[in-house]
């Protein structure tokens, strides 16, 4: 990775933006992401089980795009479009990671940086985090998928309320709306996520990763096709040696050793 992503393989792996003070999302960093996420794809359900992603510093995890470069967008002739298709494709690669992802929000979540903690599949705020999609403040629109997922976390009405005002709200409204899952004291949001993480990686990791598919597609399809769909990977998982293991420690009242096989 190039100094601005720091990428650390564990059973729960950290992933942190650096690019100081405020983790502001350029080229450079998206693609140092993408590496880094690349690596993640291809790590085995028995070596990453779970990944935290976090900023680095207190003041951000990551306040999105340079506004300083948003006139010199408008005058390429794309009108910008390479750089918003590689943060769409940057933030669809996040969120298609196989293992769980938990977001460390320790400072402000703002714009491109707020849709990438959507990606993620649970959010940990520090209680002095600040959150929001600001962009029709500044008379553009969100563009890295901020408009599709929101609505999906907190409901309609509440992501056009946030949207269309461009509020920046506090970690202690963030987690009414259902936008964090949970909000712990200032310093304190990677270590609960790497808690979390644990707590994941203890569990069968093929189990989770199909799980995470299986509710990850829910909404997008029919009820019925659903179904059938955890029909096809409940026979799939029964077929696995963790499926085993699962239930003999469960009969013998010992703690399940996984391998993701």
């Amino acid at each position: 990775m190039t100094e601005l992503v720091h990428l650390t393989l564990d059973r729960v792996a950290l992933l942190e933006l650096d690019h100081p003070p405020l983790n502001i999302l350029n080229g450079e960093l998206l693609a140092a992401l993408e590496a880094a996420l690349a690596t993640l794809e291809g790590a085995a359900p028995d070596d990453v089980r779970a990944a935290v992603v976090t900023g680095r510093g207190e003041r951000a995890f990551s306040v999105g795009s340079d506004v300083k470069e948003f006139e010199a967008h408008r005058v390429r002739a794309d009108g910008g479009r390479e750089r918003f298709e590689l943060e769409a494709r940057v933030a669809q690669r996040m969120a298609g990671v196989p293992m769980p992802t938990i977001a460390a929000i320790e400072g402000n979540a703002l714009g491109g940086g707020l849709e990438l903690a959507l990606c993620c599949d649970l959010r940990v705020a520090s209680e002095r985090a600040r959150l929001g999609l600001p962009e029709v403040r500044l008379a553009v629109t969100p563009s890295t998928g901020g408009m599709q997922r929101l609505p999906r976390i907190v409901g309609i009405a509440r992501a056009k309320e946030l949207l269309l005002t461009g509020r920046v709200i506090d970690a202690a409204e963030a987690e009414r709306f259902g936008l964090v899952n949970e909000v712990v004291p200032a310093g304190r949001a990677v270590a609960r996520a790497r808690e979390i993480g644990a707590e994941i990686a203890e569990r069968g990791p093929l189990a989770v990763r199909a799980v995470k598919v299986l509710v990850d597609e829910a909404l997008d399809r029919p009820l019925a096709a659903g179904h059938a769909a955890e029909t096809d990977t409940s026979v799939r998982i029964f077929a696995t040696d963790d499926f085993l293991e699962g239930a003999r420690s469960f009969v013998e009242k010992r703690p399940p050793e996984y391998h993701g096989r």
